[in-house]
């Protein structure tokens, strides 16, 4: 099907998220997204197990995890308070932000929302717009990963916004892929900052996997200095992952300091092309969906 045709008939369907079944809205998303039939019945590939795994897996320890808010507790009290970033404040809804006591740098963030879709920085509070501040966080308070994506887990979180200690400039981000604890590679998200974002894949060596197309257009002999807790990360992260046939784990490290970033049960929503084919299967092999079904 023509690419532009997909693309119209996908705004359709994302109309249509409130009358669609799950199973049936996934397939078609699916399809349209990726141009290829979704695999349900004998999911094979990470993208398909992903999207399995949003019909089927309704814990509601995942409700918490996904929470920025609360997921801050949660790590806590596995690992200690030192290992998250201090909230400042918490509001109920966006115009309630008030950043009057806030110190002159500072983070605000929604807490159900992907990515850095709501999130906004401040460095200077002399300089600082609150009214773009708000006019961003409107735009992911709005933002339902339930409905447009069928993420489950975000289904009933409970929408906040808070104040979050800054944590220094051009911060790099560890992505660990785990499997049931088995911390399998780590992907590095580069330049995020300077809006030219690049995302790296390395193995348990830290030697540069041709996972995505940024790896393959990576120069002989391409690397990224290891961090500094990076054995302390992946400790955390098989500790913090098992029993799960899944889940992302993401960390910053700030002058050799270890800070907890998130979790992520389905990257990209399932709809990667990022990733290279050969990925997507190799991934697909090490998730095991009988950790679900047996739970």
């Amino acid at each position: 099907m023509d690419k532009n045709v997909r693309k119209y008939l996908l705004k359709v369907v994302h109309g249509l998220t409130d009358v669609i079944p799950d199973r049936k809205y996934l397939e078609w998303s699916y399809y349209l997204e990726m141009n290829k039939k979704l695999n349900l019945d004998n999911p094979q590939t990470m993208n398909e197990k992903l999207q399995w795994l949003k019909l089927n897996n309704h814990n509601p320890e995942l409700t918490d995890m996904v929470d920025k808010l609360r997921v801050k507790d949660i790590v806590s009290k596995r690992l200690g308070p030192d290992f998250v970033a201090p909230v400042l404040q918490v509001w109920d809804s966006v115009e309630d932000v008030d950043i009057t006591n806030l110190p002159d740098q500072f983070v605000l963030k929604t807490n159900h929302s992907g990515g850095n879709t709501g999130v906004v920085i401040c460095k200077d509070k002399s300089k600082f717009s609150i009214d773009d501040a708000k006019r961003k966080l409107s735009s992911s308070w709005k933002l339902d990963l339930y409905k447009r994506f069928r993420e489950w887990p975000y289904k009933n979180v409970k929408k906040k916004v808070f104040a979050e200690k800054y944590l220094g400039d051009n911060l790099t981000d560890y992505k660990f892929y785990c499997f049931n604890g088995d911390v399998d590679c780590c992907l590095v998200c580069i330049g995020r900052q300077e809006g030219n974002t690049k995302y790296y894949f390395f193995d348990k060596d830290w030697q540069l996997k041709m996972y995505n197309k940024f790896c393959l257009a990576a120069p002989e002999g391409f690397t990224i200095p290891k961090p500094v807790c990076y054995e302390q990360m992946v400790s955390l992260a098989k500790v913090l992952t098992e029993g799960f046939p899944f889940l992302r784990i993401d960390f910053f490290e700030v002058n050799g300091i270890l800070y907890f970033a998130e979790f992520t049960f389905f990257p990209a929503s399932g709809y990667g092309d990022h990733r290279l084919p050969v990925a997507d299967a190799y991934f697909g092999k090490k998730m095991d969906l009988n950790l679900v079904i047996k739970r």
